[in-house]
């Protein structure tokens, strides 16, 4: 019988075969389609979600762990994990049960507590964890990870609401998928320990989107093939960030203020528990470590041994090119060109909402550090500012004159940062700068009260006034003290015994501490300072230590409004004396000792300060004084401006806020 292609039998053989072959090409071609696929990086910020999908949550009271927390949510959405940000006073504790994945980002605050946020939050965790009728089996479905923030000063309960999570989540049945790591904001690394942990987080949840949402192995331990893009890869993406991090729009975790040193820098630091060691000379703990001695040369500090630093100010440079000198000028003749800016002391025992320096420098109670030499601090100082010096040979408009004059400084400014009188042998270095006839501005920050009474004779001695009662206080310069607020009084105290001139130096940060003028003028009588300088707070930048803005700095107008109505109320003891349009400044001065027949005598007379140190005599600020040049006066034309400095403005391509609201 002959096979006719045209019978049904034939047909439906053919059709068969065909459709096979069809659907093995297609499910090889998919196949192959897959594979080439899995291999290309995505070409969308934001990638199809994986699962599992959760909750970011920050315990924060400055904003140091908000800040955290929204890098870690914009790197697991680059990543492709879809989790929400989640401040935990806006959430239902009731609903955990409910989550897959929760990551809390939790701070410490004083004796151990958390900050207001979680105060509901961790009631409810604390009740239900000691409850038996809520059981251990309640969070049983929930993975989580804690990343605690810090300051190891506090000692036994650094990071105690970190851990204190992690006991009740765990009690209720939470499985931890990663130790609590716990971070350090004394370190000077915090930013680079949580961006190693945040990349461990991936790695974990990757592996979980992999498994379907279960661990192969259970509790991750954090281990680099856990993580993505290390190795190689790392540095790949870490050029990715740098290269286009503005353009995307994406922040870096370590492009926070007061970031830590790329790996491919060198600084080999090692992690341990979440914490980078910190270095030691010969044997003795060194108190900048190899991480915070990079972070602050970024920022333009020269290091000098373990301890010290010294910095060129913005206006040495300025009046390098004859464009003027900073309030000290105006206020006191210092000549800015010739002016030292250096501290003996990195460390401080405060850690100021409006710090320059972003918490890039270490703080501390006691000095606990290795001690370096006072003369070789000070041998040092000059060596390396008269460098910087050097280095502006040659820079536009720097004046030769000028230039010769600055190589030689007569004043130093030990206010840099961190707190000079901790340093245990300030006297000394003060007693070598004096007999190099180097003059000295000394601040303090008013927690060592008994540091300032054993202080020999400084030009003139400042103690931070930054609030006027203790709740202010508390909340503006975070203070590690427990008994801040006595030892700030007793600065005071021991300011007024004080025969050399003396200032209350204010700090206006809108906001905080503008309002309560009756709780400052309270505090005249105990100090009795001779000057009153009250500043308008610079704007360095938001960063994870400080969520200051631009609508924290007061306008001159409103630094001018304060200083009359302060000294309005010292019933005629204080008067405004001088001002610093530039540096949004005024001066209050008393009366009754520096203004003689109508004219103020702000200014010092520095070789007469000098020789009554040699002397060895009693001496008092009425010894050193001379008169203040009127276009320093306040209210003068000028506005502080130095007639002999030439005037040079910025040209602005941005309309001010005051321009843009029609004012």
């Amino acid at each position: 019988m002959s096979l006719s292609l045209s019978s049904y039998p034939t047909r439906f053989a053919i059709l068969t075969l065909l459709s096979a072959t069809t659907v093995f090409f297609f499910y090889k071609s998919r196949r192959h389609l897959s594979k080439r696929l899995k291999s290309l990086k995505p070409i969308s910020q934001n990638p199809i979600p994986k699962t599992p999908r959760g909750k970011i949550f920050f315990i924060s009271q400055t904003g140091t762990s908000k800040t955290l927390a929204k890098s870690l949510h914009s790197l697991l959405n680059l990543n492709g994990f879809e989790f929400d940000l989640v401040d935990p006073k806006e959430y239902e504790p009731e609903d955990l049960h409910k989550e897959s994945f929760v990551v809390i980002v939790a701070s410490t605050w004083e004796d151990g507590k958390p900050p207001p946020n979680a105060g509901f939050f961790v009631d409810w965790l604390t009740e239900s964890a000691d409850d038996f009728r809520v059981g251990s089996l309640l969070l049983s479905k929930c993975k989580f990870a804690i990343f605690g923030v810090g300051s190891g000063s506090y000692g036994e309960t650094f990071n105690a609401v970190g851990r204190d999570f992690s006991k009740k989540l765990k009690k209720l049945g939470g499985v931890e998928v990663l130790e609590v790591c716990e971070g350090d904001v004394d370190e000077g690394s915090l930013n680079e320990v949580f961006g190693k942990w945040s990349k461990r987080i991936v790695g974990i949840l990757s592996k979980l989107g992999e498994n379907g949402g279960d661990m192969r192995n259970g509790v991750g331990d954090g281990s680099e093939d856990e993580a993505v893009s290390e190795g190689d890869d790392d540095e790949e993406y870490d050029d990715e960030f740098e290269e286009n991090d503005e353009e995307s729009g994406i922040v870096d975790l370590e492009d926070i203020a007061g970031k830590g040193p790329s790996r491919k820098k060198g600084v080999n630091d090692k992690l341990v528990n979440g914490k980078l060691n910190g270095g030691t000379v010969n044997g003795e703990k060194a108190m900048v470590t190899p991480v915070i001695r990079a972070s602050l040369e970024k920022q333009g500090y020269k290091i000098i041994g373990s301890h010290s630093g010294v910095k060129l100010c913005r206006w040495t440079k300025s009046q390098l090119r004859g464009r003027g000198g900073c309030y000290k000028h105006s206020f006191y003749g210092i000549e800015s060109h010739r002016c030292m800016e250096a501290t003996p002391s990195l460390a401080c025992a405060n850690k100021c909402v409006f710090c320059w320096r972003h918490h890039t420098n270490p703080v501390g109670k006691s000095w606990t550090w290795k001690m370096d030499d006072p003369i070789e601090i000070v041998n040092t100082a000059i060596d390396l500012h008269t460098k910087m010096i050097k280095q502006m040979k040659g820079v536009p408009g720097v004046k030769a004159e000028r230039l010769s004059e600055g190589l030689s400084p007569r004043h130093c400014a030990l206010s840099l940062v961190g707190e000079p009188i901790m340093y245990p042998e300030i006297n000394s270095l003060v007693d070598e700068l004096h007999r190099r006839r180097i003059s000295t501005f000394l601040v303090t920050n008013a927690q060592f009260p008994d540091k300032i009474k054993l202080l020999k004779p400084i030009t003139q001695l400042y103690v931070s006034v930054d609030a006027g009662t203790k709740d202010s206080l508390k909340a503006i310069d975070r203070p590690l003290f427990g008994d801040f607020w006595e030892r700030f009084l007793d600065s005071l105290r021991a300011l007024k015994e004080k025969e050399q001139r003396t200032v209350y130096r204010l700090t206006l940060v809108k906001g905080w501490n503008t309002e309560d003028v009756d709780a400052y003028s309270s505090l005249f009588s105990i100090g009795k300072p001779d000057f009153i300088e009250i500043k308008g707070v610079t704007y360095c930048g938001t960063s994870a230590t400080s969520k200051l803005t631009m609508e924290n700095v007061p306008w001159h107008s409103d630094v001018k409004e304060f200083s009359e109505a302060l000294a309005k109320k010292s019933n005629g003891e204080y008067e405004v004396a001088c001002e610093h349009v530039h540096s949004c400044c005024v001066l209050l001065a008393k009366v009754d000792k520096f203004k003689i027949d109508g004219e103020w005598f702000t200014w010092i007379d520095y070789e007469k300060f000098h020789d009554l140190v040699a002397s060895g005599r009693p001496f008092t600020s009425k010894d050193y004084m001379t008169p203040t040049p009127s276009w320093a006066v306040y209210g003068a034309e000028e506005g502080g401006f130095d007639p002999e400095q030439l005037r040079f403005k910025k040209e602005r391509h941005h309309r001010s806020s005051r321009q843009e609201n029609g004012s």
